[in-house]
């Protein structure tokens, strides 16, 4: 099941209330999020793939099965995606 996209379409930015992208994140980024949020799903494994880029924030928000995580403490720097 994919992030619904009348939500993608609403979501900003928290930290800017900004437009968001969403992008594809590289392997390593992928493998170092589903080991951070692994504690977080005690019966499943964590499935991330794809996260929101917020390019004024240089901020991107990572998508964790399917829920988007929009923290400011969460995000990862746009440099860590190559961006």
């Amino acid at each position: 099941m994919a992030v619904d996209p009348e939500l993608l379409a609403i979501l900003v930015c928290p930290k800017t209330r900004g437009p968001l992208e969403k992008i594809s994140l590289p392997d390593e980024v992928r493998r170092g999020l589903v080991e951070k949020y692994r504690d977080k799903f005690r019966d499943e494994e964590p499935v991330v793939e794809d996260g929101l880029y917020s390019a004024q924030a240089a901020l991107v928000y990572p998508i964790v099965s399917d829920i988007p995580v929009m923290l400011i403490d969460e995000a990862l720097p746009a440099s860590a995606v190559g961006r």
